[in-house]
């Protein structure tokens, strides 16, 4: 879909005067902008809420001020740290990519990011718009919902590759950090009042339901595991399920948790 430059200047417009009223104040947008702060912040932000996110960032950060400090720190300490905020996998992600990252020039390029596990190509491009304010494209949710509500509002079953070709021509160069901003507010506001629009996107994947998965089981392991090590026959005590076993091999093949002896731990 090619736009015109009318076109182009009525869509900035909508998502400027969104932003200019409703724009949110968030911890991460303030600044000095810090790469490793806005590394937490997405990572957390993966899908997980905003309101869940914020009083975890600041205590992430009072724990971990610096990524020196992140990647210095043990796995266990990060995942205490982490704990509440689900899929924990995301905290051992983090804890890797800080000690991958440290080593590398304090500007980083989408491809040192890519290179760390757990960190997409989406993710990667949005830390260097935010963090450096590059003028690049990226795809989540929110930015999904605002596209195929404005441009595709009588079509289902869209991909991102519809999508990308109109985010490339309609994101403010000048200003795509705070463009990137609106864009997010904006389909936040969307996604509360015209509905799940992002659900007629190819790539909608609802969020499986947490209780009784065996994601919750892992939590609940792990959330065992915070205090102090135990051994199996005390998990079975308290976690009181069949899944139990196959979470203890997860969480160990991960690098989650650890085996010695007979005791687990973090």
């Amino acid at each position: 879909m090619q736009l015109n430059k009318v076109e182009i200047q009525k869509f900035q417009e909508m998502v400027w005067g969104y932003y200019r009223e409703h724009g949110r104040e968030l911890p991460w947008r303030e600044e000095p902008f810090d790469a490793y702060r806005i590394l937490v912040s997405e990572i957390m932000l993966q899908q997980t809420q905003v309101s869940r996110v914020i009083p975890k960032y600041h205590s992430f950060l009072k724990r971990f001020p610096t990524i020196d400090d992140l990647a210095k720190a043990s796995i266990g300490d990060v995942l205490r740290e982490w704990s509440g905020l689900g899929y924990n996998r995301r905290a051992k992600y983090l804890h890797e990519a800080a000690k991958q990252l440290l080593s590398m020039a304090r500007t980083w390029k989408v491809e040192d990011l890519e290179a760390c596990k757990g960190i997409g190509k989406n993710t990667a491009a949005a830390i260097c718009v935010y963090a450096y304010n590059q003028p690049l494209v990226f795809i989540e949710t929110n930015i999904r919902t605002v596209y195929i509500h404005h441009f595709f509002e009588e079509e289902d079953n869209i991909s991102d590759s519809d999508l990308l070709p109109l985010l490339e021509q309609t994101i403010d160069r000048e200003h795509p950090r705070k463009f990137m901003w609106a864009l997010m507010d904006c389909g936040t506001h969307l996604k509360k009042t015209a509905g799940i629009t992002a659900s007629r996107s190819k790539h909608y994947s609802p969020q499986s339901k947490f209780e009784g998965s065996l994601r919750q089981i892992r939590g609940e392991v792990l959330r065992q595991l915070l205090g102090s090590s135990k051994t199996e026959r005390r998990l079975v005590d308290i976690i009181n399920d069949s899944r139990l076993k196959t979470a203890l091999a997860q969480l160990s093949a991960e690098g989650l948790i650890i085996k010695e002896g007979s005791r687990y731990h973090l």
